[in-house]
């Protein structure tokens, strides 16, 4: 495991960090396929994406952020998993790091949040979708006991090419239906 970060406070995201997240995002929008959004959002077009998330509930977003600097090093959230009633138990997270704090120890402090967070919530399954190759992502998820569903082959085109994404699952809480015996 990395070194753990000292200084960094984990915290609900707020509408005075939309900066910062925006940059952040970008830089993974530009760089990487990482994200398969292919266009730099600007912070008004972001807005709507941070004002989604709300400090309780199964859908938030968490930032890391360095407390002598100020600085976001990162953030992670969980969101709908997708748009029908019966999978709102379901969430899909992910988590982004600056590229400098990168195997520092922050994606690991993010998800201890978001998880701890999300155990006295009705979330049964969490799902990650991580574009290929991306070691460091499939180790953090495995790290939380996600494992593979299955993959996607060249299901996104960016930078010229196809890219694989793997899709992971993992239980969260004790949201468990207890069905009647026969």
């Amino acid at each position: 495991m990395p070194p753990q970060p000292m200084d960094v406070q984990v915290r609900p995201g707020t509408t005075g960090d939309i900066e910062a997240l925006t940059e952040l995002y970008n830089h993974y929008v530009r760089e990487t396929p990482i994200t398969f959004d292919v266009t730099p959002y600007t912070t008004e077009e972001r807005r709507r994406w941070l004002e989604s998330y709300s400090q309780d509930g199964p859908h938030r977003l968490l930032v890391a952020q360095d407390v002598p600097e100020g600085r976001i090093l990162g953030y992670a959230t969980s969101s709908p998993f997708r748009p029908k009633a019966a999978y709102g138990t379901s969430v899909e997270v992910s988590v982004y790091c600056a590229p400098d704090a990168t195997g520092r120890g922050i994606g690991t402090l993010l998800y201890e949040a978001l998880f701890a967070a999300l155990e006295s919530e009705d979330v049964h399954r969490a799902y990650a979708g991580i574009t290929q190759p991306n070691p460091a992502s499939d180790r953090l998820h495995r790290a939380f006991g996600f494992t593979v569903v299955g993959t996607f082959r060249e299901v996104g085109r960016k930078f010229g090419r196809y890219w694989d994404v793997t899709h992971y699952e993992r239980p969260v809480g004790a949201s468990v239906i207890e069905l009647p015996g026969p």
